[in-house]
């Protein structure tokens, strides 16, 4: 590719890597900027040198490179919010006892079964400053009563850091939480908030009550709430209150990206911007009139839709891209998506682990990259025909483009998703161009009853087809094990596959070639290691015992109450199956020995009886037993104690004490998560 040879992109990809290694390796500050005074110091005298003796140049190139490396490190470490001595992370006592804690309500979140949830910036703790997002979870009570964005609240309580994973392979929402610079959670109920009768108005305020208007203003023209839900997420990214079967819907349909407002719906607002400002001439006036009103108009979308993360990276891809259409640098268009990306990750280093971002793209590279080669197979001479294959080669470059991504992250694929972009996306248009008319009319509450209804029924047939497509759900491909290898050696051969079909020559064919036998032997690695991997995991539930017994492919549970075969794969060990390759062969009712290679377990249930002749090397206690633990030690001389969430809290903490005294290690998988015997 000869935008390899771009200076930006080998700036970008270093900068990358730089942000990469901070993310993983967690270098201190002070060597990371050690090292990026080091490399500046030495570029600058490289920079003069360079000029004189073109042999230096070279050095001078990677001296710019290792720079881009250190200043990713660096950058990653100041967007760090815990870094900051002001950062709540710091302020010990408010995560052992109640603190008094002032905040300011900054968004809403999806609510649970539970808890209203909202994201909040504390303001003091106590009397002194502090700063840093937080999750903030109101128990339900029944009433209507919700805060609202800008609320200046005061809650008594305690500050919760992010739980890790108890169980294998689970997601770890914490990990995510802390990506958002949250890290922490807060509990309380509605009675032990104090709510400041001033509001913090700034711009998320104004934007939460224009958002309340327009809502308010749909219901009172009596909008359908599922659609108007619907709606509200296609036109301003606001999926809190869609229902969970119609989200479902969307995710096995391949329609998701929809509900998401993001690259899709920026890239549409300007081309529905562009075709107005057509009649404007392309003189060099007329081209910088249409560049100023495509960034207005996106900005102020921005700013309607709430100022999300997503929308903001669209908005800025989208405007650099409208940038470089305005210096008519049409060939340069790979320079202007690298542009955005690296002036993005300048200003938000963490959205590089967002999968969002790397979706967004994935997806607007490969159709840029891909889609003119996939056009040139079959060039139809009808309209329609034309339309239908233009439609059918974006969607198919951008699934090729995200398809290893999509794999990695969700392990399913929704095979009709060629069928759903053909029938929603003409249909998405029209719902797009009626939506922004009347949100923008809601706005002055000014909407023509007949533009309403119309939008309205828009959505429902909408949500038909989705559901009708999603009726299908056989053709969803579900717990597919794909692991990191598989993702970097998957997107190594698109690479290579689409360089060869570009240009063919024997060694970028070479390449293609070696790259699948990359592919096969990383197949017969994982393969052989899951073949070979046997273990016993003791699992982490609440109230209930659950031991898997692995060998190879196949997985024995030892349950302690009936468990199905279907219960157990869809809501227990659905993420340990698919990240191992591996399937449930049998149910057995929970034993009182267990034999593991050498390992001798011994569990000892409710009933508390055991036998001093066992000699076990574990002893796994569940459904709190009443036993003396000191004399069971003596009896047994077991090697480590395991205690599983079945068992009370006040018996672990006795339990863990007497082990700690005879030196014995005890393993609580309510506080240190699931054990596993290899």
């Amino acid at each position: 590719m000869k935008v390899l040879n771009f200076p930006l992109i080998k700036i970008t990809i270093s900068f990358v890597l730089g942000v990469m290694a901070c993310y993983y390796l967690k270098p201190s500050i002070y060597l990371a900027l050690g090292a990026l005074a080091f490399c500046v110091t030495i570029l600058f005298f490289l920079y003069f040198l360079a000029k004189d003796k073109k042999t230096l140049q070279t050095h001078f190139g990677v001296s710019t490179y290792l720079t881009c490396f250190f200043i990713g490190i660096t950058t990653l470490l100041f967007h760090n919010d815990s870094q900051q001595k002001s950062h709540y992370t710091h302020c010990k006592k408010a995560f052992a006892k109640p603190q008094l804690i002032t905040m300011t309500v900054r968004e809403k979140l999806k609510s649970n079964d539970y808890n209203q949830r909202y994201i909040a910036i504390i303001k003091r703790i106590e009397s002194n400053y502090y700063s840093g997002r937080i999750i903030l979870n109101i128990q339900k009570d029944g009433t209507a009563n919700e805060l609202q964005i800008g609320n200046i609240i005061q809650i008594q309580t305690t500050l919760h850091p992010h739980s890790f994973p108890k169980n294998p392979n689970q997601f770890d929402y914490g990990r995510y939480l802390i990506d958002k610079q949250i890290y922490a959670r807060i509990y309380s109920e509605k009675s032990a908030i104090k709510i400041s009768k001033t509001l913090q108005k700034d711009i998320w305020y104004y934007t939460s009550q224009l958002h309340s208007r327009i809502i308010h203003n749909l219901e009172k023209n009596h909008f359908s709430i599922p659609e108007m839900n619907v709606a509200l997420a296609l036109i301003l990214g606001q999926r809190q209150e869609i229902a969970s079967d119609i989200i479902q819907d969307y995710q096995f349909s391949g329609a998701t990206h929809i509900l998401s407002v993001s690259g899709l719906h920026v890239g549409f607002i300007m081309l529905f911007i562009t075709f107005l400002l057509k009649p404007i001439p392309n003189n060099r006036k007329g081209s910088l009139l249409k560049l100023i009103a495509i960034i207005g108009s996106l900005i102020v979308f921005a700013v309607v839709s709430g100022l999300s993360p997503s929308v903001l990276r669209s908005v800025v891809m989208f405007s650099f891209l409208a940038i470089g259409n305005h210096l008519r640098r049409n060939g340069n268009i790979y320079h202007t998506l690298l542009v955005s990306l690296f002036l993005i990750l300048l200003f938000e280093p963490y959205f590089l682990f967002d999968v969002g971002f790397q979706l967004s793209y994935l997806a607007l590279f490969f159709i840029l990259w891909l889609q003119p080669l996939l056009k040139q197979f079959w060039k139809p001479k009808n309209k329609i025909s034309d339309y239908i294959w233009n439609v059918l080669t974006v969607s198919i470059a951008a699934q090729i483009g995200t398809l290893p991504l999509c794999l990695y992250y969700f392990h399913q694929f929704p095979g009709l998703f060629f069928i759903t972009n053909i029938v929603i996306l003409p249909f998405l248009s029209f719902i797009m161009l009626v939506g922004i008319v009347v949100v923008l009319l809601a706005v002055i509450n000014a909407n023509p009853l007949f533009l309403i209804r119309i939008f309205e029924k828009s959505i429902y047939c909408l949500n038909q087809i989705i559901h009708f497509i999603a009726s299908f759900d056989f053709f969803v491909i579900r717990n597919i094990h794909f692991n990191l290898p598989y993702l970097i050696i998957f997107y190594i051969l698109i690479f290579a596959s689409i360089i060869w079909l570009k240009q063919p020559t024997y060694t970028k064919l070479s390449m293609v070639l070696f790259t699948v036998i990359a592919l096969q032997i990383a197949f017969i690695h994982t393969k052989k290691k899951i073949d070979q991997t046997e273990e016993i995991i003791v699992y982490n539930i609440k109230n209930k015992t659950l031991i898997s017994k692995r060998n190879g492919h196949e997985i024995t549970l030892f349950a302690s109450d009936y468990l199905s075969k279907k219960e157990s794969q869809d809501k227990i060990l659905s993420s340990y199956l698919i990240e191992n390759s591996t399937k449930v062969k049998a149910i057995h009712k929970i034993k009182n020995a267990l034999f593991f290679k050498s390992s001798k377990i011994f569990i000892i249930d409710s009933s508390g009886i055991y036998k001093n002749n066992i000699q076990p090397d574990i002893v796994f206690l569940i459904q709190s037993p009443k036993i003396n633990v000191a004399r069971m030690l003596q009896d047994l001389h077991p090697k480590i104690i395991i205690a599983d969430a079945s068992n009370s809290y006040a018996l672990q903490k006795y339990w863990k004490a007497t082990c700690a005294k005879k030196n014995i290690p005890f393993h609580a998988t309510t506080e240190k998560g699931y054990y596993k015997i290899e």
